[in-house]
């Protein structure tokens, strides 16, 4: 499938029981997708942040989401979840995704994003190392785990505690 031309967009209100559905077939629980639903109502919510992805007949296999974090009192971007439905994984779906929410939020005037998540994955969209520009986070993650990215060369990475919305419960 991977010779697939994937459309991306934001997600829209009737999108949701789809996004939920790709979020619960990715995952081994449905925390994630509780966490989706719980995100939507917080905050730290940002309209035009929730990408999805879908094929040429309109379905919906792909999602990523980035909400609003702080690196200490700068205002930042958290990445998570990125969900693809499991026929679908290693596609590009959800690299597609990624990218269109990354350049969403460049487009709206943000300049950090973090991503606690797979060390091998991300590195692709330009996440490195958190650790790297002094950012921590106050649970117990492999610190190659925990990367950040920074939007544009004009604003260096601060640096800080990762402070997430309160749905993520760190």
């Amino acid at each position: 499938m991977s010779d697939n031309t994937w459309i991306t967009r934001a997600e829209t209100s009737a999108d949701i029981p789809a996004v939920r559905a790709v979020v619960v077939a990715a995952f081994d629980t449905p925390s994630e997708a509780d966490l989706v639903d719980a995100l939507r109502a917080d905050a730290s919510w940002i309209d035009g942040l929730s990408v999805v992805t879908t094929d040429q007949d309109g379905k919906l296999v792909g999602h990523a989401l980035l909400t609003r974090c702080h690196i200490g009192d700068t205002p930042a971007l958290c990445l998570a979840p990125v969900a693809v439905l499991p026929d679908y994984q290693k596609t590009g779906a959800g690299s597609a995704a990624v990218r269109t929410a990354l350049d969403a939020a460049k487009d709206m005037g943000e300049h950090f994003v973090t991503v606690l998540g797979h060390p091998a994955y991300y590195p692709r969209f330009g996440f490195s190392r958190a650790s790297a520009y002094g950012i921590g986070i106050s649970i117990d993650v492999p610190d190659e785990a925990m990367m950040a990215l920074a939007l544009d060369a004009e604003h260096p990475m601060p640096s800080g505690t990762v402070r997430y919305a309160a749905p993520f419960g760190i």
